[in-house]
């Protein structure tokens, strides 16, 4: 499992036009990758329009923000379209990503075990190391957080 300080493990996945994004090439910017489950869903859409709503902030301080599920680039387009995020999602349909990040958890609900993605978000600074781990991330006010954060390491 990643810990703050270390380096972002090397990667190349897909976004929702189907180009490749790499590991490499985040570097020299401060990133927020977030995860989150599902595309369309009450609390990824919240978060994902927070996310939105807080870019220009986010880009003022030099940071590019990244989502990733395991949704297939189609459905990261009509997610893009639907709510006019203005960053890209990662298409992460084989979860390697997933499981590098230590964000494939099992979870309960309503008795039931499952696996799924544990909301994360990871705070990337321009050297390519870890800065920031929010884990079984709370969307309500999770953004103000992260801007905090973010403002306090530039």
């Amino acid at each position: 499992m990643l810990k703050i300080g270390d380096t972002l493990p090397s990667f190349a996945v897909p976004n929702q036009h189907g180009v490749v994004v790499s590991s490499e090439q985040l570097k020299g910017n401060w990133v927020v990758l977030y995860f989150y489950p599902k595309d369309n869903t009450p609390g990824c859409t919240q978060e994902s329009c927070d996310f939105r709503d807080s870019n220009g902030s986010l880009k003022k301080l030099g940071c590019t923000v990244l989502g990733v599920s395991k949704d297939s680039s189609k459905s990261h387009v009509g997610f893009i379209s639907k709510h006019a995020l203005p960053f890209d999602l990662l298409s992460d349909t084989d979860g390697k990503l997933c499981e590098i990040f230590g964000v494939w958890v099992e979870k309960s609900m309503y008795g039931k075990k499952y696996f799924g993605i544990e909301r994360s978000t990871f705070l990337i600074n321009p050297k390519g190391e870890v800065a920031h781990i929010w884990r079984k991330v709370s969307v309500k006010d999770h953004i103000a957080d992260v801007i905090k954060i973010l403002e306090a390491k530039v």
